[in-house]
C-alpha cells in the first residue's frame, strides 16, 4: 500500500514531471492562457498516460524489444485519437482552442517516458497508478499556470461547464487597476513555469536536507 501510494504522491511533489523532470513543458506553455483548455488538456493527458501504461504493461511480455517504440506509439496514437473525438463531440469549443495540441499529446515526453521507464517493467495496476500520479503532477502545474495567467492577464477565470467568470471587481478597475497584458503572452508562460520550478526545487531541496 505504501509503495502504491508513492506512485501517486511522488509525481505530484518530489518527482513532478514538469518541475523536477522538466517534461511536457511545451503544452504547459501553449494551452495555459485560460483555465478551461488547460483543465481539459490536463484530464486528457492523465487519461492517456494511465491507460497507455496499462495496455503496455499487459503487452510487455509479448512485445519484441526491436519494435517496442512503434507499439507504444500505436497505442498512444489510438488513445489520443479517441480522446480527440470525444472532445470534438462533447466540448467542441474547447477542442478548437486546443487545436493541434491534442494531437501532440502523442509526442508528450511524459507519456513515452512512463511507458519506457515504468510500464514495460511493472504490473498493470501499478502502471495505472503511476500514470494517474504523473498525470496529476502534470495537471497541477498546468492549472496553477493557467490560473495565474488568466487571473492577472484577463481578470477572469474560465471553468469547464461554468464558463467565464469575472473575478476582479469592477470597483478595482474604476480605481485604476489594469489587467497585465503581458501575462497572456507566450514568454510569460515560460517565466511563470520557471518561477514554479524554482519554488518546487527549493522546497524539494529543503525536504531532502531535513530527511
Amino acid at each position: 500500500m505504501s509503495k502504491n501510494s508513492k506512485l501517486i504522491t511522488g509525481p505530484i511533489n518530489l518527482n513532478n514531471p514538469i518541475t523536477v523532470q522538466v517534461l511536457g513543458i511545451c503544452s504547459a506553455l501553449a494551452v495555459t492562457v485560460k483555465m478551461e483548455p488547460a483543465i481539459v488538456m490536463a484530464i486528457s493527458v492523465t487519461l492517456v498516460v494511465a491507460f497507455a501504461n496499462v495496455i503496455i504493461s499487459l503487452l510487455r511480455n509479448t512485445i519484441p524489444s526491436r519494435i517496442r517504440i512503434i507499439v507504444q506509439l500505436v497505442v498512444v496514437a489510438a488513445l489520443v485519437i479517441l480522446v480527440d473525438q470525444i472532445l470534438k463531440a462533447f466540448v467542441y469549443d474547447v477542442s478548437k482552442q486546443l487545436s493541434v495540441f491534442v494531437g501532440l499529446i502523442i509526442t508528450n515526453c511524459i507519456l513515452m517516458g512512463r511507458l519506457e521507464a515504468f510500464a514495460l517493467g511493472n504490473k498493470p495496476w501499478q502502471s495505472f497508478l503511476d500514470g494517474i500520479g504523473n498525470g496529476a503532477g502534470y495537471s497541477i502545474i498546468l492549472i496553477i499556470v493557467s490560473f495565474l495567467r488568466e487571473l492577472l492577464g484577463s481578470g477572469t477565470l474560465t471553468l469547464p461547464g461554468v464558463g467565464e467568470m469575472k473575478v476582479i471587481p469592477k470597483s478595482f478597475y474604476e480605481a485604476g487597476y489594469e489587467n497585465n497584458g503581458l501575462m497572456i503572452l507566450p514568454p510569460m508562460a515560460l517565466i511563470v513555469v520557471g518561477v514554479i520550478i524554482w519554488v518546487q526545487r527549493s522546497k524539494t531541496r529543503q525536504l531532502i536536507e531535513e530527511n
